[in-house]
């Protein structure tokens, strides 16, 4: 599995252009020893808060030295000394965490934070704490504590116990730090940050909703009140009065640039509190203070998967299928939580998984499927051999599905029916699983004849060369009477689907289901035909036959569903 390391950053400037582009530039340029780069996913400047969050993704390597590179450049060009803005901050590198984003686990990224602490402060004299995951004492893990008493009460901390985990060891604040603040660097797991935009201008008001929810909470007072006396235990701690959100941090502030107080809030643990459910605490919470919250705005990027299940958790609430397009029910979260209350939200630009896509080369691999109908028919009537039958099939299979989902999302949103919206909902959930497997197996299969022609393309000029090409063509062939198979697999899944509806389902759309089973056995017969032409070309005598055997049995199964399927409408 290739090992991918997020990182984090946020820098103390979000109002100068050259100044952001010039730490972006440092990033995006730097390479590991290997010759690795990484790939800047999103830059989001603030300009109340004066600060700049810069994603970017790539193997350990790269982001380490990116990272090292980004702080180096930030060091050059922010005076911390002449910083001001909204939010807390320590450093000119405020934060610098590295998020784990596959191969490679929050330990070994606690690891390599470390290590970029110990160079930043080595190399470069910028005070470091080391936080969350990779932080080295307990009272650390909490980035606040890092972060107590902001920049300004650097010196007092350098010179005091508080002091950084890697610093000077004279407890003396040289000019570079002055200059550069201390950083903290840390290792974390995905962290949504958001701002819950709040219809009014009291910043206490907004700190109000935010102690509410936030997991620490807010100091007990005498009374209840907000100016009682403060509450302490028998051995003289304070008290504090937990608020409703686990692992979420949250402030008050208010926001110039939109006129408006905002509940500032990060989520550092999204499966105890997902994004929705934080959104409609907020507003809870919010109307029961006499406020009400507008939108939301997301700083920095999101996995897809938190939008994802905002727009189910809607939907469900709404009693309608979350069966639907995946960006329709993204559509649903945008909408749900005013995450364009602000500014327009484009999801290709927030979703970290969107912007990993690359783009050319998935262009490339969903070539057909990224067709209109009409382009599609068009390269089918051409003199080309691919696309052929195979994918064809496939696209039989895939509107075979595609009818029976919309039957179900039908029957869901039917009139008199909403104690049965669930059941359907769930029936077109499993029908935008098989629609999305067989709509792959549209480009796959034309892939697969495209390798039996490379394959063909090989020299041959001697004995090694003639094998080498041999054993290329057998082994592409088998592929390619595999994938069809495949297909057949695929497109045979739609039947049950296509059976509930035609028998449980809206009775208006009968001959919709029936179209269904036609187009899914129709799939799976001209599959079976590119399993067969195919299987015909290989050495392997006895693989060909399990491969025909196998799709020959599918082939029979399938028959039946269909005529039991039509058997129920009775059109």
């Amino acid at each position: 599995m290739t090992r991918i390391v997020e990182c984090v950053p946020n820098f103390s400037e979000g109002r100068d252009k050259a100044v952001i582009d010039g730490i972006v530039r440092a990033i995006s340029s730097a390479r590991s020893a290997s010759g690795e780069g990484v790939k800047v996913l999103g830059v989001d400047p603030g300009e109340a808060t004066n600060r700049t969050v810069v994603t970017f993704i790539g193997s350990p390597e790269a982001v380490c030295e990116a990272a090292f590179q980004g702080a180096k450049k930030a060091q050059e060009l922010i005076d911390m000394r002449l910083h001001h803005g909204a939010h807390p901050r320590s450093g000119a590198t405020d934060v610098l965490p590295l998020v784990p984003v596959s191969g490679i686990t929050l330990e070994e990224c606690a690891s390599l934070a470390r290590g970029i602490a110990k160079r930043m402060w080595e190399e470069l004299a910028i005070p470091c704490y080391c936080y969350e995951a990779a932080a080295f004492k307990p009272e650390h893990r909490n980035l606040a504590a890092c972060r107590a008493g902001e920049y300004e009460a650097l010196p007092e901390k350098i010179a005091s116990g508080d002091a950084p985990d890697f610093g000077p060891a004279d407890g003396k604040v040289s000019e570079s730090i002055l200059r550069s603040g201390a950083s903290n660097v840390g290792a974390r797991g995905f962290l949504v940050a958001v701002n819950f935009n709040l219809n009014t201008t009291s910043t206490r008001k907004a700190s109000a909703v935010a102690f509410d929810v936030r997991e620490k909470g807010r100091m007990a007072r005498e009374g209840g009140s907000l100016t009682g006396k403060l509450l302490k235990d028998a051995e003289g701690r304070q008290i504090w009065i937990p608020g409703t959100l686990k692992g979420c941090k949250a402030i008050g502030w208010y926001i110039d640039e939109y006129g408006i107080a905002q509940v500032s809030m990060n989520i550092t643990d999204i499966s105890a509190t997902p994004l929705h459910k934080a959104f409609d605490e907020v507003c809870a919470k919010a109307q029961a203070r006499g406020l009400r919250v507008t939108g939301a705005e997301i700083v920095g990027l999101v996995p897809r998967s938190v939008l994802l299940d905002a727009g189910r958790w809607y939907l469900e609430k709404q009693g309608r299928s979350t069966g639907i397009a995946e960006s329709e029910i993204i559509k649903i979260a945008v909408k749900s939580m005013g995450l364009d209350d602000l500014r327009p939200f484009n999801p290709r630009e927030k979703v970290i998984e969107y912007l990993m896509e690359d783009q050319a080369e998935a262009a490339r691999r969903e070539r057909l499927i990224r067709m209109s109908v009409k382009d599609l028919a068009a390269e089918t009537a051409s003199e080309s051999p691919a696309p052929g039958g195979g994918s064809i099939a496939a696209v039989m299979g895939a509107f075979a599905a595609a009818l029976g989902t919309m039957v179900a999302n039908l029957s869901a949103g039917k009139r008199g029916w909403d104690d049965r919206w669930k059941e359907f909902s769930d029936w077109a959930d499993e029908g935008q699983k098989v629609l999305s497997r067989l709509l792959a197996l549209v480009d796959e299969d034309t892939r697969s004849f495209d390798a039996i022609m490379s394959a063909f393309g090989l020299p041959k000029g001697s004995p090694e060369e003639q094998e080498a090409r041999a054993q290329a063509i057998e082994k592409a062939t088998l592929n390619a009477a595999r994938v069809p198979l495949e297909t057949m697999k695929a497109a045979s899944a739609a039947f049950p689907l296509l059976k509930a509806m035609a028998s449980k389902g809206n009775p208006a759309s009968a001959s919709d289901a029936g179209v269904g089973a036609l187009a899914a056995r129709a799939a799976v017969r001209g599959a079976l035909l590119n399993v067969k032409i195919n299987a015909a070309s290989l050495s392997d005598r006895a693989a060909a036959q399990a491969l025909i055997s196998e799709g020959e049995g599918i082939a029979a199964q399938a028959l039946k569903a269909e005529e039991e399927i039509l058997s129920i409408i009775k059109l």
